[in-house]
């Protein structure tokens, strides 16, 4: 389709006390490991990860797309996308970004376009999709802080995106704004092939376009929260406990520390893993 045919977003109007985060159980369904297969040319863009900035300092916010967009200069752009979503807010200012950019912009969804990825992923000339691939879409969620009047003020604006993000869906999909309401209520995982009859991608990719590289793995940090996780640890105990790992000398810093260090920090964190198991299991 045309994406100048597409509506234009409005998200500019973050409540200070409301952040979106991405699900446990999206996260838990994300395998960070797929990516595309030679998708290395000067003209693609990889979305591999949380959109927006996540906790720990990774993520594909619109500042880098942005970036990358102006180096392209106009040339034709395939954007690769296994992401869980993340920040409404970034994946309505990428959307805009494709759908303005002056050169033909295809998407090609390799494992999960899920919430403001699914929202992003819209904002192609044309969008493809693999067979064993999600689209997921949901209504807004986000954590919040406050008291009555700041919950009110923010379950109203989350409202607001859900009715933008009904408008969008619409156009690119065609299908009644009442049934793509009671999607996004229902938090509906989308399958490549259900995908492309309900509008939501255009065709599917080619069968070799996808593989399981090390590269796109979780970093050690990455592995540890998922653990954690799986234990039963609470998000805010796990941000808590990473940050204390990683301050300690000797500590994995950036997720990608040398042999020498790799082997003490992996024994130290297993051996948190497994104590925290333990007492879990107590």
């Amino acid at each position: 389709m045309n994406k100048k045919n597409l509506p234009a977003l409005r998200a500019d109007h973050l409540n200070a006390k409301a952040r979106f985060e991405v699900p446990e159980s999206i996260m838990a369904r994300w395998n960070r490991g797929l990516q595309a297969k030679g998708a290395d040319d000067a003209a693609s863009i990889s979305i591999f990860e949380v959109i927006g900035e996540d906790w720990d300092g990774s993520g594909f916010t619109e500042a880098k797309c942005a970036g990358i967009l102006r180096s392209l200069g106009g040339k034709d752009v395939t954007v690769y996308i296994n992401s869980p979503g993340g920040s409404l807010f970034h994946g309505i200012a990428i959307y805009n970004m494709f759908r303005e950019y002056e050169g033909r912009v295809t998407i090609r969804v390799l494992g999960m376009a899920a919430s403001a990825a699914s929202v992003l992923a819209m904002g192609g000339d044309e969008v493809q999709i693999a067979k064993s691939a999600f689209f997921m879409i949901h209504k807004c969620w986000c954590l919040a802080v406050g008291n009555a009047d700041d919950l009110r003020n923010i379950a109203a604006q989350n409202d607001e995106f859900d009715a933008v993000m009904v408008d969008m869906y619409a156009a690119r999909t065609g299908l009644d704004a009442g049934k793509l309401q009671a999607m996004l209520a229902a938090e509906t995982w989308i399958s490549g092939a259900t995908a492309v009859d309900q509008g939501f991608a255009d065709d599917f990719t080619p069968a070799d376009q996808i593989e399981e590289g090390r590269s796109a793995k979780a970093s050690a940090v990455q592995r540890l929260d998922m653990t954690l996780a799986k234990a039963g640890m609470s998000r805010t105990e796990r941000r808590s406990l990473i940050q204390e790992i990683k301050g300690t000398p000797g500590a994995v810093q950036d997720g990608t520390p040398s042999a020498a260090v790799s082997a003490a920090d992996a024994a130290h964190l297993l051996a948190l893993t497994a104590q925290f198991g333990a007492a879990a299991r107590a």
